[in-house]
């Protein structure tokens, strides 16, 4: 993959334009709720890798207590329903994320991979992707792990890996569209 498919750009410009005009009450709205909940902003940023390996800002709307790092109870439910992920719309107005993609991590994973794992880096980060929907739960499972470090590293990450690489070669408006019915039917 050279160039990056002119569908995707269209795509995720065509829906998170719009979206991102509609939405804006309710963004406005979490904004305050979670600056209020968690303190003025309340917007969460941090590093996360992007295409080709490069560092970029992700935004989320925080849900954590900076004081204690205790998750709050309104934080809690924006993350049930996904809903402090709403802000990373500006990461893809930003060109920095997809819709669909590889979701993003922190470094010291997708940065360090060697070989065809690599070849997810071609990819923008996306909003969702099938080893999203599949860990959708994520913090649960960890939750419940003696070693929560060791349980992610060798075995949730080895498998977005894997389904991270066989979306990069089954990469398509179909596969894409695919993605995005899944994702909102799992929202429910």
């Amino acid at each position: 993959m050279k160039k990056y498919p002119w569908w995707k750009a269209m795509m995720d410009y065509g829906i998170v334009l719009p979206a991102t005009f509609v939405l804006f009450p309710v963004l406005l709205i979490l904004f305050l709720v979670a600056s209020a909940d968690t303190g003025f902003p309340g917007i969460f940023r941090q590093e996360r890798i992007g295409r080709y390996g490069k560092i970029f800002i992700i935004y989320k709307f925080r849900t954590y207590h900076p004081a204690n790092h205790t998750q709050s109870a309104v934080g809690k439910w924006m993350r049930r329903y996904k809903l402090d992920e709403l802000p990373q719309l500006f990461n893809i107005l930003k060109g920095d994320m997809s819709l669909v993609g590889p979701r993003p991590d922190i470094p010291g994973y997708y940065d360090i991979l060697t070989g065809e794992d690599r070849l997810i880096l071609r990819l923008k980060p996306g909003l969702t992707s099938e080893a999203g929907i599949k860990f959708r739960n994520e913090e649960k499972l960890l939750s419940i792990q003696k070693n929560p470090l060791r349980y992610n590293d060798e075995v949730l990450f080895p498998e977005k890996v894997k389904l991270n690489l066989e979306y990069f070669y089954q990469l398509s408006f179909k596969k894409d569209t695919q993605i995005l019915l899944q994702t909102f039917s799992v929202l429910k």
